[in-house]
């Protein structure tokens, strides 16, 4: 079984585009380049990409600890990319370093051990950028 999810860019001047989702009625997000190339007015892609790896392995810990019953108090993610030119000179992302702090109270750090071995395992976007994607583009004129 396959689920599809569909996002529409627009473009809206210079290197800003809008972005909507089929799936989010709530409205739309922008994206725009740092200057020199675009404004720096949203965040770019590569930002967009370290907050999705970010969010997903908060949410997923978040889910491992509330299927454990455990309440926890807090947790703070950062999210670290490196980038790196490539041997054409291309920019890319080279790593991706994620630091997260979990509070729980400590009558459920065992609980918490438990989770910390598992929950990764769960996060959609790492588990699938750790093992690359197939992308294909197709031109429509």
């Amino acid at each position: 079984m396959n689920e599809r999810l569909h996002v529409h860019l627009r473009n809206k001047g210079g290197y800003k585009f809008e972005i909507s989702f089929d799936e989010w009625d709530k409205g739309t997000i922008r994206m725009d380049e740092p200057a020199p190339l675009g404004e720096g007015s949203a965040p770019n892609a590569n930002m967009m990409l370290a907050s999705a790896i970010g969010h997903c392995l908060s949410a997923s810990l978040l889910f491992c600890l509330s299927k454990s019953r455990v309440d926890a108090k807090d947790v703070e993610t950062d999210v670290e990319t490196t980038l790196t030119r490539d041997e054409r000179g291309r920019w890319r992302i080279d790593g991706i370093k994620v630091m997260m702090k979990p509070t729980v109270e400590e009558h459920d750090r065992e609980k918490l051990q438990r989770c910390l071995t598992m929950f990764e395992d769960f996060c959609i976007v790492t588990a699938s950028v750790r093992r690359g994607i197939k992308v294909d583009v197709e031109i429509r004129e």
